[in-house]
């Protein structure tokens, strides 16, 4: 069976540009939420005429850029500049995150402190206000909506502090469920914008969907995708790319807070031991701080990314004698700073799936 064809399968998960809603007067972008809740539940529908471009803008040192303004901006539509309708560079900017936590085998090693980690983002990212809300899905031999749409941390850490990682790794069928099965929140994907931080290390072994489907679907729903690689040190990681993919192609990054532990440690290489030339061993204190200290650093930087980051939406104008294409190429730039990093989605699809049902409103 296609990709086209397993998508549309769902008559919900369709969010994308249509281009009959191009030839027509655009839409007015949709008013900020003010009072949105998880009991609305809007459906994951295809009528949105703008297109949303959270831009993460970074100096060769890794420092965030939090001065620019809209003018700094150059957002390229299939290599045609675009003219920015909508900017915004506010704090704490309204989200909808969605952690998808891997709970496979692989996890066992560390979970403790990747269950203090996501106590951190989920306190940090839902401060009670309705304006921010998140949801839990775990992903093994299975995915499950542990946790469904709400802007109460606790309900999503009572679960946390049960779980026990074992088995295999559903990772698409987890992205594919925060696509499609979860409750809404009115205003997505604009205010709150999409955010998904997936906390694994990228490998899959029992889903039923693949990458370029989840993919697929992600960019069509505007989701940015952040990852916190949990693979040990000294350890290959062959599923590495997935996660760099994922989050690259959407907008996001991944985070290594495990890479080198012994990277800041005075005497790496310098104290030879009969167990080989490393300062800490498994097992001691030091071994465990710098853990911990690597997972508290990765975390800050996902928070300050994702709370902080440049939005810009803009209506495309395109050659309407063109010949359409199924997905369109987006390159946001800063012209004045071209040695800078940017983090942006790499493009979108402006057509609904062939064939697809018309979203409810049920």
């Amino acid at each position: 069976m296609s990709l086209f064809h397993r998508i549309a399968a769902v008559s919900a998960c369709a969010f994308a540009l249509t281009w009959a809603a191009l030839s027509q007067q655009p839409a007015k972008p949709p008013a900020p939420s003010k009072a949105a809740s998880a009991q609305d539940k809007p459906t994951f529908s295809s009528t949105a005429t703008e297109v949303i471009v959270p831009v993460t803008v970074t100096d060769n040192k890794g420092k965030f850029l939090s001065n620019l303004v809209a003018s700094d901006f150059r957002v390229l539509d299939e290599g045609k500049p675009q003219r920015i309708q909508f900017f915004s560079h506010a704090e704490k900017q309204p989200i909808v995150v969605g952690f998808l936590v891997d709970q496979s085998n692989n996890m066992k090693i560390h979970w403790s402190k990747y269950q203090e980690a996501l106590e951190e983002l989920a306190y940090d990212l839902l401060p009670g206000d309705p304006r921010y809300a998140g949801y839990l899905i775990t992903y093994s031999n299975d995915a499950e909506i542990k946790v469904n749409t709400t802007s109460d941390s606790e309900k999503i850490l009572a679960q946390v502090r049960k779980m026990k990682p074992a088995g295999g790794a559903a990772l698409f069928d987890a992205i594919y469920m925060a696509c499609t099965t979860r409750s809404l929140i009115k205003g997505e994907p604009y205010e709150p914008r999409r955010i998904v931080i997936i906390i694994g290390d990228g490998h899959d072994s029992a889903s039923k969907h693949s990458l370029e489907q989840v993919l697929e679907l992600a960019k069509r729903q505007f989701v940015t995708i952040y990852g916190v690689n949990t693979t040990a040190f000294g350890m290959i990681n062959e599923d590495k790319d997935t996660l760099e993919r994922l989050a690259n192609e959407t907008g996001g990054h991944v985070e290594y807070p495990l890479d080198n532990p012994y990277k800041d440690v005075s005497g790496y290489l310098s104290n030879p031991q009969d167990a080989g030339n490393y300062a800490m061993v498994v097992g001691t204190g030091a071994y465990a701080s710098q853990i911990a200290a690597g997972i508290t650093k990765s975390v800050a930087s996902l928070l300050g990314e994702i709370t902080t980051q440049y939005v810009l939406r803009y209506v495309p104008d395109y050659d309407p004698d063109a010949k359409p294409r199924v997905f369109r190429k987006i390159k946001v730039d800063v012209p004045t700073l071209p040695n800078v990093t940017i983090h942006a989605r790499d493009g979108y699809y402006p057509n609904p799936v062939p064939g697809s049902v018309p979203a409810s409103n049920q």
